[in-house]
């Protein structure tokens, strides 16, 4: 069954739900930790919002504490059962506004039961505008955000997120390698916007594991702006302990340590992100920039 939602806490000015797949094939770089994270803070902020974990690992749903073992209703059976997402949504404990759909270890198996089937690049778009569709109608209200977790490739079932995402939150991780990765997942965006998704429209990057004490993480951050400009947040999230060890408690980095370095990055990056509806999409955040940079 469909969770409860508040209506108290329901913002009435979104007019449409912001569907982002987080994405880069680059493991590593604080994606999954970025999903999370970001998702929290606009949830304390009073937004609804969806975590949809579609990465086999489930590291997601782990630090949502939801459970994911063999047997939950999960991503899986969406994808390829055709399960509606009310079905396999679950509050996230401790959270109001926030919800997840959780991955089990049955996912792994996606990318090949994907090769089988008909338009299987819009196994998720259906279910996901469905579940929009039957939210509005049951709540009066828009759900404000929908976040998908991609696993670290380029597979099927990242592309399914990306045909399924209007928009795409790119965390880079601030190294030197890390900018090698992003060109290939900026080709693939651009593949996917001009073939399978027109509707994708808007980039957004975030710096993670960032080090002020070093010459690196600023020259990573000069790199990124200079080639990104107004699609990169101005916020950068700071290498943190306290980011570290919040999933292996079962908690975001806001529920553990709210007051940490990194649990006020995240809240400032959700801002901007928020901030962005009621901004408009300027020319150099929209998509063209990957046709320009790629």
């Amino acid at each position: 069954m469909e969770p409860e939602v508040s209506r108290e806490t329901i913002t009435q000015t979104e007019p449409k739900t912001r569907i982002f797949a987080v994405a880069n094939q680059k493991g590593g770089v604080g994606k999954t930790t970025t999903t999370v994270n970001i998702a929290a803070a606009l949830a304390a902020d009073g937004k609804q919002v969806l975590v949809i974990d579609l990465d086999p690992q489930g590291n997601a749903s782990t630090a949502l504490a939801i459970g994911h073992h063999r047997g939950v209703k999960d991503s899986y059976e969406v994808l390829a059962k055709g399960l509606p997402i009310a079905e396999a949504i679950q509050p996230v404990p401790n959270t109001p506004n926030l919800f997840c759909v959780p991955a089990t270890i049955d996912l792994a198996g996606a990318e090949w039961d994907l090769l089988t089937m008909m338009a299987w690049e819009s196994r998720l778009t259906r279910p996901i505008q469905n579940y929009l569709k039957a939210h509005k109608e049951t709540h009066g209200v828009d759900l404000d955000y929908v976040l998908i977790d991609c696993p670290p490739s380029l597979g099927r079932l990242t592309m399914t997120a990306l045909v399924a995402a209007p928009e795409v939150l790119i965390p880079v991780q601030c190294e030197y390698y890390a900018l090698e990765g992003v060109d290939q997942l900026l080709n693939t965006l651009q593949i996917v916007q001009e073939s399978l998704n027109s509707q994708m429209h808007k980039l957004t990057v975030l710096l993670t594991m960032f080090d002020p004490r070093t010459r690196l993480s600023q020259d990573v951050a000069d790199l990124v702006k200079a080639r990104f400009g107004d699609a990169a947040l101005n916020t950068y999230i700071p290498r943190s302990v306290r980011v570290s060890e919040a999933p292996s408690n079962q908690q975001t980095v806001l529920a553990y340590d709210p007051t940490s370095t990194g649990a006020v990055a995240y809240v400032n990056a959700a801002r901007e992100i928020s901030g962005y509806s009621n901004l408009g999409f300027s020319e150099s955040v929209t998509i063209t920039l990957l046709g320009e940079q790629a």
